[in-house]
């Protein structure tokens, strides 16, 4: 079959991981680490109702009201985070027609569904694999976007609100305008301050605050914040020049397991590409 021709059932990610909507967000995060996924499904009597994403989680911890009100995230019943409209996909869905659906509804997988019974996901990681990809011409300079950017020490808050208004990854500058790190839904997923109290599984996205913070006195310094695009950024950031083949990029992205690599031409961050900048052409 050529890669054209590419089915559901061709690339599709088995066994599927669900939970019920009364699990806890502490239990679907565990899973999300314990078996490296961005998401598990939510069934309630063997009905299909919903799914949970580091996304939908990550967004949820802009929490309104006083502190003392808010309930720590991982004692929320998952119910209250899912997203409960799903699309869904026929095992013999054309690849290339999941990877329109991915881009025209902004989501990063469809449930694999047979006479009512799922058997399978197709994700994007699962579409970055398939030879459809392989097969894309072209460099990174030819579907590169321009990078949204935050300084270090500016407020959890406001990178999370940014990244909802914008939906992106934001590239995170030192006070020097130098490069400091990258910080995507994985990073907002799992870093909140109870998640130590919680017991959660902690996936490696280390704290790096550091003492030499010389902004000044602002309500973004250390003193009022408890928690800065650089306590929740991954670093360092993987880069890739903007005259790389598109498939140099897509290897990249696999070899350091990242969806995103920062744009560089002559030490000067010049944009972005994203797995989904990807995707599109291979929606085309």
């Amino acid at each position: 079959m050529t890669a054209s021709y590419l089915i559901a059932r061709d690339v599709m990610s088995t066994p599927v991981f669900a939970v019920s909507p009364g699990d806890t967000v502490a239990h679907a995060r565990n899973l999300m680490v314990r078996h490296t996924i961005s998401r598990v499904l939510v069934m309630d009597a063997g009905k299909l109702t919903g799914i949970l994403t580091k996304k939908d989680i990550g967004y949820h911890l802009q929490q309104q009201g006083a502190a003392w009100r808010r309930r720590p995230p991982d004692q929320i019943p998952v119910g209250e985070y899912a997203t409960p409209d799903l699309v869904v996909a026929a095992p013999d869905t054309l690849l290339r027609t999941i990877a329109g659906i991915f881009l025209a509804k902004n989501i990063g997988c469809v449930p694999v569904v047979d006479h009512g019974t799922v058997t399978g996901i197709v994700t994007r990681s699962d579409l970055m694999k398939s030879a459809l990809v392989a097969g894309l011409k072209g460099t990174v300079r030819d579907v590169m976007e321009d990078a949204v950017t935050v300084n270090r020490w500016h407020s959890l808050a406001h990178v999370i609100a940014l990244m909802k208004e914008r939906d992106e990854k934001l590239v995170v500058i030192n006070n020097d305008g130098s490069m400091a790190g990258i910080i995507t839904e994985t990073n907002l997923a799992f870093h909140d301050e109870g998640r130590k109290r919680s017991g959660v599984i902690q996936e490696d996205v280390p704290l790096r605050r550091h003492e030499n913070f010389s902004i000044g006195g602002g309500s973004d310094s250390p003193e009022n914040v408890p928690v800065t695009a650089g306590d929740v950024m991954t670093s360092p950031v993987i880069t890739v020049a903007p005259e790389r083949s598109l498939p140099y990029a897509v290897e990249l992205m696999q070899k350091e397991q990242v969806n995103n690599l920062v744009v560089v031409e002559h030490d000067t961050l010049v944009g972005i590409i994203r797995r989904d900048d990807i995707i599109k052409e291979v929606a085309k």
